[in-house]
Parts: C-alpha cells; structure tokens; sequence
C-alpha cells in the first residue's frame, strides 16, 4: 500500500472509531475524562448532574463489566439491520472479549465483503494489549494452513507505512473501540440540555432514566484522540460532509440503577437517508476479565502478512480474504 494509501486508511480508522462507537473521549486518558462531570459540578447544574457524576466515578472504579448489545442501521446499503455484540470489556487495563454478528461485520446475515471471504455468522474477538485477534473459523483457516486466528496489531501496521505518527494514532484509536460506560456518562454530562427522565423498570430493575443530545461538533471537540491523529483540513473535511449529509447530532440515553451503576445505554444517529441506533445493557460490574491471546500457533499475523506479500513471497489463496477480514471488522 502506498503511502497515501496508509494515511488514508488510518483517518478512516479513526473517524470509524469515533462515529461508528460513537466514542465520546480519549480512552487512553482516563483523567481528561474525569474533567467533564467535575466541570460540570462546578457549574451547578444540580442533582441531575451530581447523581451522573457519582455515577461516573462508581462506574470508573468499577473498571469492568459484561456488556450485551444492538446495533440497528437503516438506509446504510449493506451494512443495515441489526447487529449484535456480547462479551465482557475493563478499562483498566483495556481488554475485552465479545463475540459480534450481523450486516456491520459483513459475515453475518448480509452479502458484504465479508460474507464472501467466507467468514463465520459470527466472529468471536479478543483484544489484549491493544492488540485485537479475531476467530475466522473453519473455512478460512483452512486456507491458512490451519489458523483460526488473525491478529491485529494496529501499531505494528501502522509502522509498516513508515509514519511514527500513525503508531499513537492507531493506539488512540484502538482505545477508542473500547469505550467503556464511564466514558459514555463523561460525555453525556457536557451536554447542554441533560434531564432527568424518571423512574422506569429495566429488566425488573429500579433505574432513572438520564436523557441529552450533542450535535458532532461537540462530540468531536470532546476527542482528544481525533483532534490528534487526524490533520485539521481533514477534520473541517468530515464536518463539511457531515453538514450535507443532514446529520446534526445525536441523542443519548442512559439509565442508572440503584447502585449508581449504568444498566442500558442508548445512542441515537438520524440522518436523510436513514438512522442508527445503539443499545447497551450491563450487568455485573467488576466482573473478573482474564482475556488471553490465543494460542501463537493458530495465530496468522495480518501484518506480517501483508509485509510478507510486500517482499515479493508468494501469495496463498488467503491473501484476499485477509484484506476482506480487517475490512468487515472496520479495521
């Protein structure tokens, strides 16, 4: 890949990392985070304000949870419908390991690249030391002499490109893809017109219901990653496109149960030409996270892959499909 070619490929990275999860601060930077509940309380917003920010703090220390959810897309072509996503995450340290399926992964239920590469209808991944490894089942790893695995080490491919730049940007942004709830609750608490809803019952359970909007700009500003790793002209670029395309904001919602915990978050995207809607509920906070890379022998490192087929050696039948793999996985 040229040059341009890997520049290119890493604001894509990054600008799928803060739209697609809707990310809302730098992952990497737990304390900036902190900063928006304490600002806010410094305003004097209330109780509103106050019981988010407690439960800002719980969640942060809590630094792990199991997390199901629901991905539904309307008008995005191939990629519409629902997809789902469940496992367990911590922030601190980064891990997660959930299992993904529908058309946003392009494996399952849709005819995206993807499902042509002949990916699973569901695809379990691992992420470990900013390093995201993913099950490609049966049928692929028989065309890499038995490797289920594909790692993915974004730093490792980024400094491939010969850009230093690109190995923090690709950090920042795998940080990004672990946005964890307190994360989520730092951002809705800079919202301008945050509310409390009321008492509602969530799976059975007590919660009160916390609701606000933030147009793009101010999610933007909100990250600190973004503003880093992607140059200026492309960031006035993206807000250019994003004002043609009708899309002014978004919506959050979240409710918090007596514990002061989050229990389901929901954010909300709509647009001319359709919609998005994300649906997460939580459950056992603290929950013990033992991630583990899988086995190195049923491991294929995509990027030493990719160097491999840059050096002239011959390319198996799986070269293909490994580029279609990272590309399903918006990677």
């Amino acid at each position: 890949m040229s040059m341009s070619g890997w520049k290119r490929a890493g604001v894509a990275l990054t600008v799928a990392a803060v739209v697609g999860g809707v990310a809302g601060c730098d992952g990497g930077d737990a304390k900036k985070a902190a900063e928006a509940p304490a600002k806010a309380v410094s305003d004097g917003l209330g109780d509103v304000t106050k019981a988010l920010t407690a439960a800002f703090e719980k969640t942060s220390a809590a630094k792990s949870v199991k997390v199901s959810m629901t991905i539904e897309m309307t008008g995005a072509g191939a990629q519409s419908g629902t997809t789902t996503l469940s496992g367990v995450q911590s922030w601190d340290p980064a891990a997660m390991d959930v299992t993904m399926g529908g058309p946003m992964l392009g494996g399952a239920g849709g005819a995206g690249a993807g499902n042509k590469a002949g990916l699973p209808g569901k695809i379990r991944m691992v992420m470990l030391d900013k390093v995201m490894y993913m099950d490609m089942g049966d049928k692929l790893a028989s065309e890499f002499d038995g490797k289920h695995w594909m790692k993915m080490d974004l730093g490792a491919m980024a400094k491939m490109s010969g850009d230093p730049a690109l190995g923090s940007q690709a950090d920042k942004s795998l940080d990004n893809m672990n946005q964890d709830p307190a994360q989520q609750l730092a951002l809705l608490l800079k919202s301008p017109n945050l509310k409390h809803v009321g008492a509602e019952k969530i799976g059975g359970t007590d919660a009160e219901h916390y609701k606000g909007t933030l147009t793009f700009e101010d999610m933007l500003k909100s990250n600190k990653a973004y503003d880093d790793a992607v140059p200026e002209k492309d960031r006035k670029a993206l807000l250019d496109n994003v004002r043609k395309a009708g899309i002014k904001g978004y919506d959050t919602e979240i409710w918090v149960n007596s514990d002061g915990y989050p229990v389901r978050m929901l954010l909300g995207m709509k647009m001319p030409m359709g919609s998005m809607k994300m649906t997460a509920n939580y459950t056992d906070y603290g929950t013990k996270v033992a991630v583990q890379a899988p086995p190195a022998k049923d491991t294929l490192d995509f990027a030493q892959l990719m160097k491999d087929l840059g050096a002239g050696a011959p390319a198996s039948g799986g070269a293909g499909t490994a580029g279609a793999t990272a590309g399903s996985a918006g990677l």
